[in-house]
């Protein structure tokens, strides 16, 4: 299991944290969704089945 911190360009919104932290959870292979600041986030994920790339198009 490999962790990421991931920055989130500006600073979204309540609403739209919950969104980006929502659709992470939902990928397969993430094992764990955290908001670590107003613009980041830590994500656990299974390196075997996602890469960085992935995390970061689906914050996108």
């Amino acid at each position: 299991m490999n962790r990421v911190l991931i920055g989130i360009r500006g600073e979204p919104t309540p609403e739209g944290m919950e969104r980006i932290l929502k659709a992470l959870k939902r990928l397969e292979g993430v094992a764990e969704v955290q908001a670590t600041g107003p613009a980041q986030v830590l994500v656990a994920y299974d390196p075997q089945s996602l890469t960085v790339m992935d995390l970061i198009r689906t914050i996108r």
